[in-house]
């Protein structure tokens, strides 16, 4: 279906090594997209040489988003990689810190807010540039089920994500008149190495985690796909400042 179709658009995914940022990248590629990958590490290089010996157009751009400078870098290296154009992005980076509130160190509040919400505007805002003067662009976001609920022990991540569900609507509204739509996807408990301390089935967070999914699992990479593709497409062109849960279910029972 043309309202659906993506292929020869050039798109960014940070983030995309692993997890849901891999399975949104490899949807965006299998829909036809050229895509760059971000990732931390020369891991990037890796996964984007399998994604070429698939054959798919991939390329692989290093930075570390902590550090500002390097959002700035390694944006304009993903455009550079793209030809100087881009269609989409998909700002699935992100890290996580565990503590009690009370005992939070203030260094890592920084680093989670930096790197998950700060670093985040800062790609909207460089990728904004680029989309206005064309008239057209998708700009996807990834929040969370914390941007509805508290969360516990992670103060600094929650903070992020309900500012990141607050800055897709804000930059909805500056920029939807204009081409430009900013969504958010809101992942629920997925199977990714952000999780694997909950994934321990002798964990009782793990068991009691499922029986609230009304899917009855936990999601995939696989499962962000279809949300992916649909709001890198026409077929949201009327959608903004949405935040769309994919949760299995998680959000409304």
């Amino acid at each position: 279906m043309e309202l659906f179709n993506i292929a020869g658009k050039k798109a960014i995914v940070t983030g995309g090594t692993r997890g849901l940022g891999y399975g949104m990248a490899e949807g965006l590629m299998e829909a036809g997209c050229e895509v760059v990958i971000v990732g931390t590490s020369d891991k990037v290089y890796d996964v984007a040489k399998g994604f070429c010996d698939r054959g798919f157009k991939c390329h692989g751009v290093k930075a570390d988003f902590s550090k500002r400078e390097q959002v700035y870098q390694g944006f304009n290296d993903c455009v550079a990689a793209l030809g100087g154009d881009l269609d989409i992005i998909v700002n699935a980076h992100g890290i996580q810190r565990c503590h009690s509130a009370e005992v939070f160190p203030i260094e890592e509040w920084d680093e989670v807010l930096n790197v998950n919400l700060n670093s985040v505007f800062i790609l909207c805002q460089e990728a904004a540039k680029i989309m206005l003067k064309k008239g057209y662009g998708k700009i996807i976001n990834i929040a969370s089920m914390v941007s509805w609920f508290g969360g516990q022990t992670v103060p600094a991540y929650t903070a992020a994500k309900g500012g990141v569900t607050q800055l897709t609507k804000e930059l909805s509204n500056d920029w939807i008149a204009r081409g430009v739509n900013v969504n958010a996807i809101a992942p629920g408990y997925m199977a990714t190495e952000m999780n694997s301390a909950l994934l321990d089935p002798e964990n009782p967070r793990y068991q009691q985690i499922t029986e609230r999914i009304p899917a009855n699992r936990w999601g995939t990479g696989d499962d962000m796909k279809g949300a992916c593709i649909f709001l890198a497409s026409h077929a949201s062109d009327y959608l903004g400042g949405a935040i769309i849960p994919v949760d299995g279910g998680y959000l409304v029972k």
